[in-house]
């Protein structure tokens, strides 16, 4: 068998099964927030947590929604994390009661960023990655760290080479 670009082994999320994903990550989150089981405000990590967000804060009854913008791929080329926008400090304080939303977490490092300006924030993701995964406090489904994930807004419909054989 052929040597596989890492971009290869890919796991591909059609929009049915992100918003699947994201109700099962809503059914885990609901009732454990510090006030009496609510949380305060959802804070989306852009741009792959608005999506997760949005599903996230209707199901649980979230009106409060900010984002935190945090670049840190430059296409599948992962790089240092940098905070382009953060939230509304004046809402988001230390993060306490705060229910901070992505949809995936590979090596931590954006979240290493999301929590130096909310430490006491809950971080849960849809997707998580060994290497990561100590920076989220839920998420739904772990993958290698080897595996990319191709999320609905990244794909279109194409043919694709099968592993083995050609007919």
């Amino acid at each position: 068998m052929s040597e596989r670009l890492p971009h290869e082994k890919g796991f591909h999320v059609s929009w049915d099964q992100l918003h699947r994903d994201a109700r099962a990550l809503s059914w885990r989150l609901d009732g454990q927030g510090p006030d009496n089981g609510a949380w305060k405000a959802v804070v989306a990590i852009t741009r792959g947590g608005m999506a997760p967000a949005m599903i996230i804060a209707r199901e649980l009854d979230i009106r409060t929604v900010d984002t935190i913008s945090v670049k840190s791929y430059n296409h599948q080329t992962q790089t240092e994390p940098t905070v382009i926008k953060p939230p509304n400090s004046a809402l988001t304080g230390d993060g306490s009661g705060v229910l901070v939303i992505d949809d995936l977490v590979d090596t931590g490092k954006t979240l290493e960023a999301v929590r130096s300006i909310m430490p006491n924030a809950h971080v849960a993701t849809i997707y998580a990655k060994p290497l990561g995964r100590n920076q989220v406090d839920t998420f739904i489904t772990e993958v290698s760290q080897d595996t990319w994930i191709f999320f609905p807004w990244d794909m279109a419909l194409q043919y694709v080479e099968p592993y083995r054989g050609t007919d």
